[in-house]
């Protein structure tokens, strides 16, 4: 069965534009998927079936029809799920601390995307788990999920032209002396593991910024926006600065004043792919790192 991806009524402006360049104009519709449609489901303007390099005349009616997407291979599993946001394209969870994102060898239900699936399921819906934006296990706050492939490949474009927006919260060990800064240092796997990173000069591009909320009792706390997203990026980065995620002790922080580290993704924006619209979220600290800052700097909001 076909479903519908996206429609839309030329213009003005599209005409005589192939309707291929007008998808990738207008909505960034990649080659992968226009070959899909031409070969799995159908373009069709006002109704007929038409080739991708046919022109456009103002008024005509587009539409990409494709397959309806396989059953995800990730087991259905109940859980209360905190969304933020959905729309056909996209939703917007606030993820707790804990909960790994993706099942993997170590982890392999008890998933948020075991949770989503079972929330579609219910819905009728059949669709693929795809994470926009991933959080580790134990780091809380906002996450994107994107509902169809076209929503993931726009979102795989905003992170290369870095026009989506990340901001986290973090409690870090010592008191960060400059107000604002950048750390804009490679980060690669070190050489004898494969799950630790550290800043090294053949790893990839990575840049973070940070500005101080507060400091006081040997510790600051921290806002920080990724400007890249690197695996562990925020940990390896204040980690290379002397200044460890407090909790964090695969990175050097002390494991004795929160049990995880204290890193929460607080606030995200973009420019909704469909719409066009400015969309952003902010998620409140958890609990944990809610007291740990009043502990430390006396900060209850």
């Amino acid at each position: 069965m076909l479903e519908e991806l996206i429609r839309f009524t030329a213009t003005e402006r599209e005409a005589d534009m192939t309707i291929r360049d007008a998808l990738q104009k207008r909505f960034g519709v990649s080659r992968r998927l226009l070959v899909r449609a031409k070969y799995q489901g159908a373009v069709t303007r006002n109704g007929t079936p038409v080739f991708v390099t046919e022109r456009l005349r103002p008024g005509d009616e587009v539409a990409i029809l494709v397959p309806g997407e396989e059953e995800e291979t990730v087991l259905p599993e109940p859980m209360e799920l905190a969304i933020r946001h959905e729309d056909e394209d996209i939703l917007v969870i606030a993820k707790p601390a804990g909960l790994v994102v993706h099942p993997t060898g170590g982890h392999t239900g008890g998933t948020l995307a075991n949770g989503v699936v079972a929330y579609w399921r219910e819905r009728g819906e059949r669709r693929k788990f795809r994470p926009v934006n991933r959080l580790d296990k134990d780091t809380s706050g906002l996450l994107i999920v994107a509902k169809n492939q076209w929503a993931h490949e726009q979102f795989s474009r905003m992170q290369k032209e870095r026009t989506l927006h990340r901001w986290y919260q973090a409690i870090v060990e010592g008191e960060v002396a400059e107000e604002e800064g950048t750390v804009d240092a490679p980060i690669g796997l070190r050489d004898d593991s494969i799950i630790v990173r550290e800043v090294r000069p053949d790893g990839q591009p990575a840049v973070t910024r940070y500005r101080v909320l507060a400091r006081g009792g040997g510790m600051s706390w921290l806002e920080l926006k990724l400007e890249t997203g690197r695996t562990h990026q925020i940990r390896v980065h204040m980690s290379h600065l002397g200044h460890p995620l407090a909790g964090d002790d695969l990175y050097g922080g002390s494991r004795t004043c929160i049990g995880r580290q204290a890193l929460h993704a607080a606030r995200l924006s973009f420019v909704h792919p469909r719409s066009g619209q400015a969309m952003e979220w902010s998620e409140p600290l958890p609990a944990d790192m809610r007291e740990l800052a009043a502990r430390v700097f006396g900060h209850r909001d």
